[in-house]
């Protein structure tokens, strides 16, 4: 982004990224027992092919990484309620939830969440014109 501007449609696409590169990301979670050896199956359904398969992203790029590390850090420029918005938004919750747990209306809860996107690309201009 030479001498392009964020506009708050650049900032969505990038929270979106950064929520899609968090879920790549491996889980935390240290499994109790680990073991090289399949799993025991006790009945016909759980042989294979009869459940859906299970698929996970591969891993992100180290780029993808470093963008998330620095897109996350916006989310301090906004109070709690927007950040959470925000957020929210990014992960793909639908608009009727996320007025549900703001207590709005889905209009309302939009005008909030542009009016956050605005706030981080104007700061990221301000940023971006005195470095």
């Amino acid at each position: 982004m030479s001498n392009q501007q964020w506009t708050p449609k650049m900032v969505a696409e990038r929270l979106e990224e950064a929520a899609n590169t968090l879920k790549q990301l491996p889980d935390h979670n240290p499994q109790a027992v680990r073991s090289a050896w399949p799993d025991v199956v006790h009945e016909f359904y759980e042989a294979y092919g009869h459940d859906s398969p299970r698929v996970r992203l591969g891993p992100p790029t180290g780029e993808a990484i470093d963008r998330m590390d620095q897109t996350l850090l916006w989310l301090r420029w906004l109070d709690g309620g927007d950040m959470q918005l925000v957020w929210s938004r990014a992960c793909r919750v639908p608009w009727k939830l996320i007025g549900q747990q703001l207590g709005v209306g889905r209009t309302t809860a939009w005008q909030r969440w542009m009016a956050a996107l605005l706030q981080v690309a104007t700061r990221l201009n301000a940023q971006r014109s005195t470095a």
